[in-house]
């Protein structure tokens, strides 16, 4: 049995996973994310991202990307930790951390024939989503489960150790 951390790859080694899947008649599902705080609603957005095809790839956003989209104060979890918990999911084939702070470049190198995304994005809105479809893939929106994000929790936390739930 492999260990689970050779599913993290770099940019090449994954362009070459993705390549070998596809040649072997798989279906590579690409969705991407920051995954701060694992939590129950990326376990299951991953786990349906899975039954959209045979080989799910997942772009993670590099510590430096995340600080540009979120702000100063986050990642919570340093980007190698936050790919290695990732990896360790049954339902997760690949794991590759990326440094833009959109995933266009990856799907371009990856050419995935579904890319998933979170039903709070609108399919016009989904980086890459053209590109998928014009080389005759689809795009797949999953729903959010409610009150699951790594903002929610981050709060909660706050409050609680600030003591706004005494």
């Amino acid at each position: 049995m492999e260990d689970y951390r050779s599913k993290i790859k770099d940019q090449p080694a994954m362009q070459e996973a993705a390549e070998k899947a596809k040649g072997e008649g798989k279906k590579v599902v690409f969705t991407n994310g920051c995954f701060d705080i694992l939590h129950l609603g990326h376990i299951r957005y991953l786990s349906e991202a899975k039954k959209c095809g045979d080989y799910l790839i997942v772009g993670v956003n590099s510590d430096r990307s995340m600080r540009a989209i979120k702000g100063e104060d986050r990642p919570v979890i340093p980007e190698q930790a936050r790919a290695e918990l990732l990896a360790a999911l049954c339902f997760v084939d690949g794991v590759v951390i990326f440094d833009e702070e959109d995933p266009l470049a990856l799907i371009q190198c990856l050419q995935p024939q579904v890319l998933v995304k979170g039903e709070d994005w609108v399919e016009d809105e989904i980086v890459g989503a053209d590109l998928v479809k014009k080389a005759g893939g689809e795009v797949k929106r999953i729903p959010l489960v409610p009150h699951a994000s790594t903002s929610d929790i981050v709060q909660r936390i706050v409050d609680l150790y600030s003591g706004k739930n005494n």
